[in-house]
Formats: structure tokens, sequence, C-alpha cells
């Protein structure tokens, strides 16, 4: 039997052994025997109730349950990878998930495509339509994080006010008025190109010379950037799409015209005017030389 239960066992017997040595106190034992199962009962009970789940059982268990968790468990999930500090403006990249400072993210892909961490092409040119900002994981951040959001929005206030400009205003969702008749069907959030990327090129593969080794074609040839990119800009990024030798010579040509790295898409537009432009795109054309020694 259970160790619980053999206490109760032996009262019995022990009972039996009393009425038999002294009848005469016969009445007075059995009160007294009475009171003992009563007692011993009460205990089992307890013990069964602590053990089962009774409700002191429950209440000790939940509060077993609760306990306080070290910040420094956490750091390793809100921290930035690149700045090596708690995440302000928490930005997830859309292809591989992973999040850094929003801050930290522009700055990265003014030099590179890549994800930083785990280095995967986030987008052929524009790496900054695959991010989005990660409003619950900032707020998660603000509530484990004593004063970081006050800290943060003073830092803030401080820079516009020091160059003179005025702070920006928070945003305020704007409530939605009922509308009587049909229900409108809501929308997604419809993608729109950045005003600065107002220039469209098309860029047309003209030919290599012999000695220009092995290079991957281009997998796109329509690009959308800044009109203040340069010829030097282009030139750049199809050495690093075409994984050119650094011996091998880049040309481009917009019509008649040899252009030059200096040049800015917007001038060469403007100077060259409607001939260059087809369809809306300013076409390029580009071929591969090898530079001479």
């Amino acid at each position: 039997g259970a160790p619980s239960c053999s206490g109760s066992r032996s009262l019995p017997f022990e009972f039996e052994r009393g009425r038999s040595e002294s009848s005469g106190d016969e009445d007075d034992d059995d009160e007294d025997d009475e009171e003992e199962e009563v007692e011993e009962e009460e205990e089992v009970e307890g013990d069964i109730g602590a053990q089962f789940g009774t409700d002191d059982g429950e209440r000790d268990s939940d509060d077993d349950r609760e306990r306080m968790i070290n910040l420094a468990e956490l750091t390793p999930y809100i921290l930035c990878s690149i700045c090596k500090g708690y995440f302000i403006d928490a930005t997830t990249i859309t292809e591989c998930l992973h999040t850094f400072c929003k801050s930290c993210l522009v700055r990265h892909f003014y030099y590179s495509n890549r994800c930083p961490k785990c280095n995967i092409v986030v987008h052929q040119t524009q790496p900054l339509y695959n991010i989005r900002l990660d409003r619950q994981l900032q707020d998660i951040v603000y509530k484990l994080v004593v004063s970081l959001e006050e800290r943060e929005k003073k830092q803030m206030h401080d820079f516009y006010k020091e160059r003179g400009l005025e702070v920006p205003k928070p945003t305020v969702p704007q409530p939605v008025l009922p509308s009587r008749g049909r229900p409108r069907k809501v929308l997604g959030s419809v993608f729109r190109i950045p005003p600065e990327l107002d220039i469209s090129i098309l860029l047309e593969f003209i030919g290599a010379k012999e000695g220009t080794r092995n290079f991957k074609p281009l997998e796109k040839k329509f690009v959308r950037v800044s009109g203040e990119a340069t010829i030097g800009h282009v030139e750049k990024f199809l050495r690093r799409k075409m994984d050119l030798d650094p011996a091998c010579q880049v040309d481009i040509i917009c019509g008649d015209h040899l252009l030059e790295h200096y040049q800015t898409l917007r001038e060469i537009r403007q100077v060259i005017g409607e001939s260059a432009v087809q369809d809306g795109l300013l076409v390029l054309h580009y071929g591969l030389v090898v530079s001479p020694l």
C-alpha cells in the first residue's frame, strides 16, 4: 500500500486489542478512536490534495511557474548585429527575416545589396524595396529596456533643434468614419516607386572584343535609378553583375556619344534629348574591351 495509507490501516487492529483488554472503558475508547480516525483522515486528505492538485496545490504550482527573467537572456534577440545596440526603428528584410536598426540597414544598403547577416541578395538593384518596419518587435524592445524610448526621443529632438529644423510630429492614425451603403473593399498597401528614382534606363549590350575572358550576361537590362547617378555608378553596377575582370574596360555609349564617368544621367538626358529616349527609357549601350597594358 501507499505510505500515506499505512497509519490508517493499523488503527482498527489497535482498537480491537484495546477492547479485549478493558471492556469497562468501552465508551471512552470509542470516542477517542473516532477522534483519532477523523484526524488521520484529515491528514491523508491534505496529502492527496497537495499531490493531485486541489485549490491549495494549484496555487502553489502557479507560484512555482512564475519566475523573473534576466534581461541578459533576451539581449541576443533584441540587438542589432551592425551597431551592437538595441533595435531602434526595428526593420526586417522580407527575403530572410533578419532584423536591424533602420538607419544601420539603410546605410549598409548604400554599399551593398546583400543581407549583413546571411549575405543573401535582398534585391538586384533596390534592396530598400524589400524591407519593412517591425513595430511589434520595437514595442517589445521599448518595454524591456527601461527609458530607452525616452532617451531616443530626446536625442532626436536635440538633433533637429541643433540644426534649426522642425521636429517631425509622430503620426497619429486617423479614425475610420462609418460609410453608408455598400461597404468598400479595403485594398492593401499600394507599391509606389520613390520619387528620387526618377530615371529609367535600358542597358543594351553591343558586344565584347577578344581577350575579355568569360563573363556572366546581365540578367535584367531595365534599371530605375536616381538622376544624380553617374556613368561611373553604372559601370560599377555592370562590373559587379557581370563579374568582370579588372583588366576589362567598359565603354558606355548613348547615341553617338562616348560617355565620361563624371556625367550624371539627368545631365545626359537633358543634353542628348529625345534621341536618347525610347518609350520613356534612357537607352545606354555598353561594350567590353581589354584595356592596354
